[in-house]
């Protein structure tokens, strides 16, 4: 067999194993005959591979499926404890940690308060806590780690490493450079609408529009499997659309943005800032909360409703506030119906399924999905 043959047999196998690994990433657990018919390849490459990949340690066998006659089919999936990736989400004050493994599931989280300040103690600081993060939560192998991710509430140019501008933390032109230097991984750096979209979409196919309802209102748009950033890193500033003319002040000074009638900040500031203290006055019908969230419910229609006049995809509610929503999502629809030109049912209408510290597991993730992309490679 001559060079050129041999080197098209190499390219073939390559693209089966990434195929099979992005497969089993996005369906979790799945057999080999699954595999085959999915992915249109033949039995004997995805025994041959999937063989590879389990003594690699990539991929493993976790029990078998129930049976349809015959031979159980045994479950594969990425190995859970091959290496982890950590994210980190920065707010105003707060911090939130997570540590993802392969599989893309968060095996440790935790949120801590600590009030942001562009200086050099504060990131010396954030180092330590993910330190200590990472030493509790059982990984002594630090070549474990693939990287750290963090997330911002504002603009990122990843390319230079620099926050461009962050309303929610006061501060514009930060470089992160000096910030990546202190950790012993590699660092990358995104907005925190975005990461919490990809956490939630990273595996789908569809078209959708995020909308993150945290103490900022975000968002992201996820457009032919990638989240789509805009000429300037400034795509799907949705918490900065006019809702109301002469309306309230929003924090970046304006009148009237959606950031100032849908933020979680709205509703946990009037359960002495907790958010869960909010909903659990709700659940026990609390005349003051009902009013508040009927007001709330109302201006979220709209804003719904917006997008998917824009957009017509599908809409998922994510944030703070999409960790609790879903309880409250038939009313909702119903909410958004009244305001419908063109559809009939409100099916499009979503709650997250990633429901706490999304932003941070999402960055995370990026690590993990780079990993899946060079594990081809390891042959």
């Amino acid at each position: 067999m001559d060079a050129g043959m041999k080197n098209q047999e190499k390219k073939a196998d390559l693209g089966s194993r990434q195929r099979i690994l992005k497969y089993i990433s996005k369906e979790k657990e799945v057999s080999r005959s699954e595999i085959a018919k999915g992915l249109s390849l033949s039995m004997p490459t995805v025994l041959a591979m999937t063989k590879e990949l389990i003594t690699e340690g990539i991929i493993e066998e976790v029990g078998a499926f129930e049976s349809t006659g015959g031979r159980r089919a045994k479950k594969l999936t990425l190995s859970g404890s091959l290496g982890y990736s950590a994210g980190i989400d920065i707010t105003a004050n707060h911090i939130g940690m997570v540590i993802v493994n392969l599989r893309g599931e968060v095996t440790e989280k935790v949120r801590l308060r600590m009030k942001f300040q562009n200086t050099l103690e504060y990131f010396e600081n954030l180092v330590k806590k993910m330190d200590d993060f990472l030493a509790g939560s059982g990984i002594y192998d630090r070549q474990k780690i693939f990287g750290v991710g963090i997330s911002f509430p504002g603009i990122i140019d990843r390319e230079k490493e620099i926050l461009v501008r962050s309303h929610a933390l006061q501060v514009e032109n930060v470089s992160l450079k000096n910030v990546s230097q202190m950790f012993c991984f590699p660092v990358l750096y995104e907005n925190d609408a975005n990461s919490a979209a990809w956490a939630e979409m990273r595996n789908s196919s569809k078209d959708a529009v995020y909308l993150s309802l945290s103490n900022t209102v975000g968002g992201a748009i996820f457009l032919n499997g990638r989240i789509y950033e805009g000429n300037a890193y400034r795509s799907a500033e949705f918490g900065h659309m006019l809702l109301k003319i002469n309306g309230r002040r929003c924090y970046c000074g304006r009148i009237g943005c959606v950031d100032a009638y849908c933020s979680a900040k709205l509703l946990s500031d009037a359960a002495d800032g907790s958010l869960a203290r909010f909903f659990q006055e709700l659940d026990e019908e609390n005349q003051k909360f009902l009013h508040i969230w009927d007001e709330y419910l109302e201006d979220l229609a709209l804003t719904v409703n917006n997008l998917r006049n824009i957009f017509d995809s599908d809409v998922i509610l994510g944030g703070y506030v999409g960790g609790f929503i879903e309880k409250y999502m038939s009313d909702l629809r119903k909410r958004v119906l009244k305001y419908s030109m063109f559809d009939q049912d409100v099916t499009y209408l979503k709650g997250c399924q990633v429901k706490q510290e999304a932003s941070a597991a999402g960055i995370a993730m990026k690590f993990i999905d780079h990993y899946i992309e060079s594990a081809v490679f390891a042959k």
